[in-house]
């Protein structure tokens, strides 16, 4: 879902931090008391597994996250799968299996452009006899250690899963579907809204009956989607650049008053980065609340323990695979009021809130 290996935090934040941080503290437990935070687990457990595997989905679903999240492309037959991106090279071994050397090629996607083997190249046959391999190596060697585990899933195969788990548990899982590239797909003859909303159907799940959130950067296939479908719809956006399919506009305009207004006339709320939410003293932006007065829901991406991905106040050591003061961050984005969270660490998450009494 969010673009980049994650959050980046400035340098300079982590005195404003310090500064800032005992007085937010005190402010969080009275607020978070107010309502429950939904926790949606970032493409599976995806802190601890390769991502985008049904492996990853089950342990999310295990360590009690109330939804799993899933981006989804489409292979040359048309079948929607769990990719974080068409381009597979750094999520799966294509780049090991000679057979498929001659698919490497050079595309442009949303303006850029890249080079590397695209699931819109390979049929969903061709596509299972690949593997899938752990993203970021460099900061999640455990997870690493399963890379050629695990096939690369459908989205039938996703929803299947969670049907499963729900019969074995008796609990209820959401499911948080985003469309990768839309405009993109649609210009060489692949309709991802459509296609997700047959997936939906055919899985027998319905508007107001069972939980789904679908999810997209660009503007226009949620616009569609507002007059084709009742499940809740929510604008994806990012600290920089704007949806690739209306030219001139940013993301940083479509969060002011006027453009949170538009939002929502076809959507149910936005899922913008932690940095959004949270200035860099760790106060609030006043995000939420304009949000929120717009009867939008928010829900952030994407809180990881890795020092990697903490602002310098929060790091622990200097290892930044180490795990850092994700409590602490998690006490701010309560503080500031946020309805969900997209996590890489569902079941540590889980514990927060239930620590916390959210």
């Amino acid at each position: 879902m969010a673009r980049g290996p994650g959050v980046t935090w400035g340098v300079t934040w982590g005195a404003k931090w310090l500064a800032c941080l005992a007085a937010l503290m005190l402010a969080a437990p009275a607020m978070a008391q107010d309502s429950a935070v939904l926790l949606i687990a970032h493409r599976g457990a995806s802190g601890d597994l390769p991502e985008h595997t049904l492996a990853a989905y089950e342990k999310a679903i295990d360590d009690g996250a109330d939804y799993i999240e899933m981006d989804l492309v489409p292979t040359k037959d048309g079948v929607l799968v769990a990719r974080h991106e068409n381009e597979i090279g750094g999520t799966t071994d294509i780049d090991q299996r000679p057979a498929f050397a001659s698919r490497l090629t050079t595309r442009t996607i949303d303006g850029v452009e890249q080079t590397g083997w695209f699931t819109e190249d390979l049929t969903l046959a061709e596509l299972k006899t690949l593997r899938a391999k752990e993203r970021l190596p460099q900061l999640r060697y455990a997870s690493s250690e399963h890379d050629g585990e695990y096939e690369v899933p459908s989205f039938a195969e996703v929803l299947a899963l969670v049907k499963r788990k729900e019969a074995e548990t008796g609990r209820t899982i959401g499911i948080y579907p985003e469309i990768k590239h839309p405009s993109y797909f649609a210009d060489i003859g692949y309709d991802l809204p459509a296609m997700l909303l047959a997936e939906l159907d055919k899985a027998g799940l319905r508007p107001g009956v069972d939980p789904v959130f679908i999810q997209c950067f660009e503007v226009t296939p949620l616009v569609r989607l507002n007059q084709l479908t009742a499940f809740p719809l929510i604008q994806l956006v990012a600290p920089e650049g704007g949806p690739a399919d209306i030219a001139g506009r940013t993301y940083a305009q479509m969060l002011d008053d006027d453009g949170l207004a538009m939002i929502a006339t076809y959507a149910e709320g936005i899922d913008p980065a932690i940095t959004q939410v949270l200035k860099a003293d760790g106060a609030p932006t006043g995000l939420v609340a304009a949000a929120h007065a717009r009867g939008l829901a928010v829900h952030p991406w994407t809180m990881r323990h890795e020092n990697a991905f903490l602002p310098p106040a929060l790091q622990i050591g200097e290892d930044p695979r180490g795990v850092g003061d994700v409590a602490q961050l998690w006490s701010l984005l309560v503080a500031a009021g946020i309805d969900g969270l997209f996590t890489d660490h569902a079941g540590e998450a889980v514990r927060l809130r239930a620590a916390k009494g959210e």
